[in-house]
């Protein structure tokens, strides 16, 4: 949510709201992105990501599970062409100046364009694929995924693993009912932005499209734990989920819905703490 905890693969149509892109940036990676750690644990765990590993990040966004693998030994490289904000953070995570070790920014590259950017004929080809900003929870997240696969699939071995990541149903997410204050303020603009709830396979239908073969799936609890409301609506802002009720109402009146959202999930300490399942398939490359 990646895009976005959604994806955000090609530029969103219609007005779009004025905001300081920089600051949310900053918003998802120091109260956001960090929601999603268990997702990326599962899958790499799963996939015993580590020294051997050539993974191929698309849609990073600020670097935060790229920093998670290159932890395991993995060498990475992430692109995010559609943020370029996070991205720069992203840089500044893991091509820090002055990097101790000249291993470290060998091994980590991040890519401005596209996944044809990232092909470098002097390196190994990839093994693992990912896209883990999860779709499944605003109309037309997943437009352009299928085709940035298509594109991305043929830089991996054949047979390995590509992620995909989704949101889980939406009885399981109690985040569902907050965002569903995106739709309802978005109405008059009918918003291919707006808020809808995961389907079972939405996932597999992408990975169908990129011609890529589903090899198997798993679900993970992720909860969102701020520590306060004003916390939860930063973080929730910086996902651009209620870009179009902005649009569509002006700042104010998105904050003082969401803060009014939020309040049955506010707990006795002033914390804030909604209880997320988020699903994810691995597939396989042709």
């Amino acid at each position: 949510m990646t895009p976005t905890l959604v994806q955000s693969h090609l530029p969103r149509t219609g007005a779009s709201p004025r905001v300081d892109l920089c600051a949310r940036a900053r918003d998802w990676a120091e109260i956001q992105e960090r929601m999603l750690v268990p997702l990326y644990e599962a899958v790499y765990e799963r996939l015993e990501v580590g020294g051997g590993t050539r993974l191929l990040g698309l849609g990073c966004g600020s670097g935060l599970a790229l920093l998670m693998a290159v932890s395991r030994g993995a060498a990475v490289t992430g692109l995010d062409p559609a943020q370029p904000e996070r991205l720069a953070l992203a840089r500044g995570r893991l091509l820090p100046d002055g990097a101790p070790h000249a291993r470290t920014r060998a091994d980590t590259r991040l890519v401005e364009g596209g996944p044809a950017d990232a092909v470098d004929p002097d390196l190994p080809a990839y093994n693992l694929v990912t896209a883990m900003q999860p779709i499944g929870c605003m109309a037309g997240d997943s437009e352009g995924l299928s085709e940035l696969l298509e594109v991305a699939a043929p830089l991996a071995r054949r047979g390995s693993p590509v992620v995909l990541a989704g949101w889980g149903p939406p009885e399981r997410c109690a985040t569902s009912s907050v965002l569903r204050v995106a739709t309802k303020l978005a109405e008059p603009l009918r918003s291919t932005g707006s808020w809808r709830p995961a389907l079972r396979d939405d996932l597999e239908k992408v990975a169908h499209r990129a011609g890529l073969k589903p090899d198997g799936s798993g679900r993970v609890a992720c909860p969102f734990g701020y520590a306060d409301v004003e916390s939860a609506v930063r973080g929730l802002l910086s996902t651009g989920l209620f870009d179009a009720a902005v649009g569509a109402t002006d700042q104010a009146q998105v904050d003082k819905e969401l803060t009014e959202a939020l309040h049955p999930h506010r707990r006795g300490d002033g914390t804030v703490w909604m209880p997320n399942v988020f699903r994810y398939l691995i597939a396989r490359t042709p």
